[in-house]
């Protein structure tokens, strides 16, 4: 269910000064740093910097918290921007706009104090740590926790973790020992600079370079009680419904947004490339790629935007949207980068064009928050509850 938002009326001028801003902001300084990052292969410190002071790290937030209080669905449009930009800055928006709701779910008023609001004026960085090695959609988990006074002692491993080698802490998801199942998962606070864990960068990956993944090793590192959110057992909660329903909507946006910036480097290609004395976009071959891109592209926005509306009023079919306009944006993606490449030519397979670096970042999209095959899962479970058999 959706974090219920600041009551005022919103304030659509000032609204669409904010998107004027950031897609100004996007189209330069946002470029700049994309070519940086290709470049270093490294995310600079400073563009974590530029996006805290301009406050577009805290967004979603309520306003009580520090934030924007921006309802998600209105936030989801500057998702939309923010993603038509270099993959590593996307994700660090999208990151730290939502981990604090995951956080904030059960968190008690002192760890109130000590995560949610420092992560929301982003004083600290934390990385949502679940996938492992073996297991990666949550009841499967195999790190495990055995109490120990005032403390559990944490054994496993995690993998593919998202600012895993940067963070302050680790949004940890793990089973008490002897547990099987959802039964058991609990979620800990987990300080980077807690003993008994082993830190390591995993190699470059194909697209989103720069943002950093890691592989962890836990070997009875000892946590304490009171970074625990919630009772145990409840850890699963704290990650599907305060982090990854509201973060699928918003990795599906992400795509629309990626898939908008292709489309638009397709259509201004074809508008100024002349073959044979005739515009690419004067042959009815493209002219048909970009009309079915364009379809494609504004479909998917129009599920995202439904699917984040039922998260904020708390409806009940909101997890099943969230994987379905999440499975229909990455497919959406699929199809409109490989398109505007084709569109490209040989000559876009070269760097450092755009489309380039647009069709690699692309492929990640189909793993961020789950799988194709989960999404599908998902969905059918939700369609299929109660009726087989009956």
């Amino acid at each position: 269910m959706g974090v219920v938002e600041d009551a005022p009326a919103f304030d659509e001028q000032r609204f669409a000064e904010l998107k004027g801003e950031v897609a100004a902001w996007v189209e330069g300084a946002g470029e700049e740093y994309a070519r940086l990052i290709e470049r270093e292969h490294h995310v600079p410190q400073a563009l974590w910097e530029e996006l805290r002071a301009r406050g577009y790290l805290a967004l979603a937030a309520p306003r009580a918290y520090g934030g924007a209080g921006l309802p998600f669905s209105r936030y989801m449009e500057l998702m939309e921007l923010f993603a038509m930009s270099h993959a590593s800055l996307r994700m660090i928006v999208h990151v730290v706009n939502g981990v604090w709701r995951a956080l904030d779910r059960l968190a008690d008023a002192e760890q109130r104090r000590r995560f949610v609001l420092p992560s929301i004026a982003g004083e600290i960085v934390v990385a949502f740590t679940l996938t492992e090695p073996t297991a990666g959609s949550g009841a499967d988990l195999h790190c495990t926790l055995e109490r120990d006074g005032d403390a559990y002692l944490l054994s496993g491993e995690k993998h593919l973790i998202t600012f895993g080698t940067i963070c302050d802490y680790w949004l940890l998801f793990a089973r008490l020992a002897g547990t099987s199942g959802a039964q058991g998962v609990t979620a800990l606070m987990v300080d980077r600079r807690t003993a008994g864990v082993r830190v390591e960068a995993m190699p470059e990956t194909m697209g989103v370079r720069g943002t950093d993944h890691a592989h962890l090793v836990f070997e009875r590192a000892r946590v304490p009680l009171a970074n625990r959110l919630g009772a145990e057992g409840r850890g699963l909660e704290v990650a599907f419904d305060g982090f990854l329903t509201p973060s699928r909507i918003s990795v599906a946006m992400s795509c629309v947004g990626l898939a908008r910036r292709a489309h638009e480097l397709a259509v201004a290609h074809a508008a100024r490339r002349m073959t044979f004395g005739k515009y690419l976009a004067q042959r009815q071959a493209i002219a048909f790629m970009i009309a079915e891109n364009a379809t494609d592209v504004e479909a998917a926005r129009q599920l995202v935007l439904h699917a984040a509306r039922a998260w904020e009023r708390g409806a009940a079919d909101a997890g099943a949207l969230s994987s379905m306009s999440k499975l229909q944006a990455v497919d959406m993606l699929g199809r409109v980068t490989d398109k505007a490449l084709q569109i490209h030519g040989g000559l876009g397979y070269w760097q450092p064009q755009p489309i380039e670096r647009v069709y690699r970042d692309a492929r990640a999209q189909r793993f961020e928050e789950g799988t194709n095959e989960i999404q599908k899962a998902v969905i059918a479970r939700e369609i299929l509850r109660g009726r087989v058999g009956a």
